[in-house]
């Protein structure tokens, strides 16, 4: 319950109330807490091989092989995980403005309606 780093002590606490345990110090060793981040493309060095697109877990990424690509920055969790495979290091995270929110909203969907047609038994 203690080794979320990106969630903080907040995320330790929420993490404890929800399990019904005592919250810990968040352990280190498994990272350290940091403010939150967003992913941002010099789009002047960025020569739109496409490795970005394939590594970003959310989709953030937009772009087209051989031309600039950019993120989108409602939809960037600042994983990091763009930054490594990007050979031209045109990738840098900077701090994000306001709290990130998760961009997905899920809302339960109606039930589908029978269908009132009539179908013909198949015979093989």
């Amino acid at each position: 319950i203690n080794q979320c780093p990106p969630g903080g002590e907040a995320g330790v606490r929420a993490l404890a109330e929800l399990l019904g345990r005592e919250p810990k110090p968040l352990d280190e060793s498994h990272g350290v807490h940091k403010a939150p981040t967003v992913a941002v493309i010099d789009e002047s060095r960025c020569i739109g091989c496409k490795l970005c697109i394939q590594a970003c877990p959310v989709d953030a990424i937009l772009g087209a092989p051989k031309l600039m690509h950019t993120v989108i920055a409602d939809e960037c969790t600042g994983c990091e995980l763009c930054l490594p495979p990007c050979p031209v290091d045109c990738i840098d995270m900077l701090p994000r403005r306001g709290p990130f929110v998760w961009p997905l909203q899920f809302e339960p969907r109606p039930a589908p309606m029978p269908s009132t047609q009539k179908r013909e038994p198949d015979h093989a």
